[in-house]
């Protein structure tokens, strides 16, 4: 029979919130100003909102000043001490630190796409059906984030995270089991990566 998240399937979150916003001049896009609150707020109240549970949220530079910053209780907190070698090794500390948790699958939003909210979040969430489920939110048919990734899957996905990558490698390469899960109707895909891309922030 198949499984959905009605079945109270226990789906965490992952924010992936550590990099130094090296193309903004080094402001740490955790600490990005939209709608009033830092980024990583709006990143994690999505995921909290979309039915994750726990929401662990990875950080790196300007670790400190984030936690001093942002509302950030009722959610865990793991530190990257090796974020400058990309976003690969926060994909990898994330995964880790759900070790006994007991989730089943992983759910993970970059920190730098606040047009993503909780129906994004709800939208992929329900395409999970075992702990080897691979799925990902598509916009226009190319996939995006979130992505989410079955628990029988992270040691593999962890193996392969290196460098910038994330985990595309993986996803490349299997990517006949991906289910695709349109959300282009409800969520935007801008990434806050230059400092034109500013203009997108509310």
């Amino acid at each position: 029979m198949e499984r959905t998240t009605e079945d109270s399937a226990q789906v965490a979150g992952i924010v992936l919130a550590a990099g130094g916003g090296r193309r903004l001049g080094g402001r740490p896009k955790a600490l990005l100003t939209h709608r009033g609150r830092p980024l990583v707020e709006h990143a994690a109240h999505a995921l909290r909102e979309g039915g994750c549970a726990p929401v662990h949220i990875v950080l790196g530079a300007a670790a400190g000043t984030v936690r001093a910053r942002a509302r950030l209780d009722g959610y865990v907190l793991v530190d990257n001490p090796d974020w400058e070698q990309g976003m690969g090794s926060s994909l990898r500390a994330g995964l880790a630190s759900l070790a006994g948790t007991g989730a089943e699958a992983a759910l993970v939003a970059l920190v730098d796409q606040p047009g993503i909210g909780a129906e994004a979040v709800a939208r992929v969430m329900a395409a999970y059906r075992s702990p080897s489920t691979l799925a990902a939110a598509a916009y226009g048919g190319e996939r995006g984030h979130p992505v989410l990734f079955g628990a029988d899957r992270w040691a593999d996905i962890t193996a392969s995270a290196v460098g910038d990558r994330g985990a595309r490698a993986y996803l490349r390469a299997h990517q006949s089991a991906i289910t695709l899960v349109d959300c282009s109707d409800i969520a935007r895909t801008d990434d806050i990566d230059t400092p034109e891309d500013l203009t997108l922030l509310e």
